[in-house]
């Protein structure tokens, strides 16, 4: 799709279609009244603005939208809309070993119990293996910092399914 195309889809669909990129409603209404945008890097930048301008809740509104790392069981079923997206960004779990798995889904727990929220990491490119010591070094967070890591890892992510809307 291209931009232009993207500034022409009615509002339901284009509140849709933005949604599968960001999950906080408040991001979504905010986004869609902002367009038409003359190209893509207004696009990324209104997103960035929106995204930082949004509260602590709508943060986690958008954490609730992924699966858990690792949690390919749960990718499948939950998140049906976005299976295509998150499974490529999440590639490399797939290869991981079980025991990797099971360390990921005990420091997921522990993630989820500390801070009340998933953990939130673009994996687009890193290993399961990473992802893992990532959790464990972010699990050493105090809460008022983890949330602007998580925050800025899902503007990461916002931003990359924005880019594969408008691949051509």
């Amino acid at each position: 799709m291209t931009i232009e195309a993207l500034n022409k889809l009615t509002q339901p669909v284009l509140k849709e279609t933005l949604f599968q990129c960001c999950g906080s409603t408040t991001w979504v209404e905010r986004m869609s009244r902002r367009f038409p945008f003359q190209d893509e890097a207004a696009l990324y930048q209104a997103a960035t603005e929106v995204w930082e301008s949004c509260t602590v809740g709508d943060w986690k509104e958008a954490f609730s939208h992924h699966p858990m790392i690792g949690d390919l069981e749960d990718l499948e079923k939950k998140f049906a809309g976005t299976t295509q997206w998150a499974t490529a960004e999440q590639a490399a779990v797939q290869h991981a070993t079980n025991v990797t798995l099971l360390l990921l889904a005990d420091a997921n727990r522990a993630y989820l119990q500390k801070f009340g929220y998933i953990f939130i990491v673009c994996a687009t490119g890193k290993s399961a293996a990473e992802m893992l010591q990532l959790l464990e070094e972010r699990l050493t967070n105090e809460p008022a910092k983890e949330i602007w890591i998580a925050m800025a890892e899902q503007g990461k992510i916002t931003r990359i399914r924005l880019q594969k809307l408008l691949v051509v």
